[in-house]
């Protein structure tokens, strides 16, 4: 089973005429990025990095001009999961929780985790049932008091 690999940022763009690449950022913040000096497995190697406009401006070894930059719209930049810092007490990548089982704290077989959102409110996880039916829980202590091989949701969040 291949590793996982977390998206950090995705290419927006080309910016001016020598290779840079406009980035939105799906990390905490450019210094995410700076942390790893490749990405995609090794297909991108970081020159250079810099906030930008509520995103970044980076420069890749193998990208030259606005073309190649132009060339790689739309790609995601991933690194391995292992690549990550350890995380603290009650802290988690959504891609550790993506795909989980789900159960409520009744033992009720609930489905599995396809999605985390965040609204502004805090994360928001989406939980689709074995009918193919989603509903939406608050990631928070109340509504999950416990996660790790699984998440386990109070009943009374459930619909």
């Amino acid at each position: 089973m291949a590793e996982k690999t977390v998206t950090l940022a995705a290419v927006a763009g080309a910016h001016g005429v020598t290779g840079e690449v406009r980035l939105k950022l799906f990390a905490d913040s450019v210094d995410s990025l700076k942390r790893h000096k490749s990405y995609n497995g090794a297909a991108l190697t970081l020159k250079s990095v810099r906030a930008h406009k509520g995103g970044a401006i980076a420069r890749f070894a193998e990208i030259t001009d606005r073309n190649a930059a132009e060339a790689l719209r739309s790609t995601l930049l991933t690194v391995l999961r292992s690549e990550l810092p350890p995380l603290g007490e009650g802290e988690y990548y959504y891609s550790d929780l993506i795909g989980l089982r789900c159960i409520s704290t009744d033992g009720t077989e609930l489905g599995h985790c396809v999605a985390i959102d965040n609204f502004g409110a805090g994360d928001i996880l989406e939980i689709e049932k074995p009918d193919k039916k989603r509903f939406m829980v608050p990631m928070n202590a109340q509504a999950v008091p416990e996660w790790g091989n699984r998440i386990v949701i109070d009943a009374a969040f459930v619909d």
